[in-house]
């Protein structure tokens, strides 16, 4: 990803909306997943883990694990207080057999060429009966300029995002788009970017979390998009920004 791109990411995650509505979205479905299991110290990898936006949170569940490709970043993890985190790649995650109990990919299958090959590592390094926790974004049509900034390879479709999880090994427990409410917004929105860009007219730099969003705005948005959380407890979502997937190894 480009430094730009981080250093947006780690300035914004507390306040955006995207990352705060993405949080509790995501949150409140992994809290319902394991509210029915004992009470345990379980062992937690976040791969991709970026400036360490999700490493917090992620403690509610047990010994919180950071893994990422970028040297700094995983000193900028170090420097916030997390010092569980480790430099190294999806392809060969530096860890036993059977080691987690959960993994989490928060935006991050849709950098790594070999997405299927990724998710084998993460089969490998979770216990049976373990989970795997992904967001990706959606529809390769809303392919834009922030796509190419921060390196992404492809976006997804709940198809798509099931068949990988199933070559891999996993069992998908769950698989839903999200950021539903949004998309009327967001379609207008990123089909004029890309307009922009190939008449010349979108700057180089230009990214989804340039923009400076008025504060009532942010507050509006967050609202929307948090909401989702409650249907999201009954069914899955037919349409979205994004796509998210629970699944678990088989026993």
């Amino acid at each position: 990803m480009d430094r730009i791109a981080y250093q947006t990411f780690a300035e914004l995650e507390h306040d955006h909306f995207w990352f705060v509505s993405r949080r509790r979205i995501f949150f409140e479905l992994l809290d319902r997943t394991f509210a029915a299991e004992p009470t345990r110290q379980r062992a937690v990898l976040e791969i991709g883990c970026g400036a360490g936006g999700m490493l917090g949170p992620l403690s509610r569940y047990g010994q919180t694990t950071g893994l990422d490709i970028d040297h700094e970043y995983v000193a900028f993890c170090k420097e916030r207080g997390f010092s569980q985190v480790l430099c190294g790649s999806g392809y060969e995650l530096p860890f036993d057999d059977d080691s987690f109990d959960l993994v989490c990919l928060f935006d991050t299958l849709e950098h790594i060429p070999d997405d299927v090959q990724a998710l084998r590592e993460v089969f490998r390094v979770l216990r049976p009966g373990g989970h795997v926790f992904v967001s990706v974004p959606a529809y390769q049509w809303l392919w834009s300029q922030n796509d190419r900034i921060a390196h992404h390879c492809r976006r997804y479709t709940t198809s798509r995002l099931r068949r990988a999880l199933q070559a891999a090994g996993f069992a998908p427990l769950r698989v839903s788009y999200f950021n539903t409410v949004l998309l009327p917004l967001i379609v207008p929105t990123v089909l004029l970017q890309k307009l922009r860009a190939r008449l010349g007219l979108l700057p180089p730099d230009y990214n989804n979390m340039s923009v400076r969003l008025p504060r009532w705005i942010n507050r509006l948005f967050t609202a929307l998009m948090s909401s989702e959380r409650l249907p999201l407890r009954r069914f899955d979502l037919p349409a979205g920004h994004s796509a998210f997937a629970l699944a678990r190894r088989p026993d």
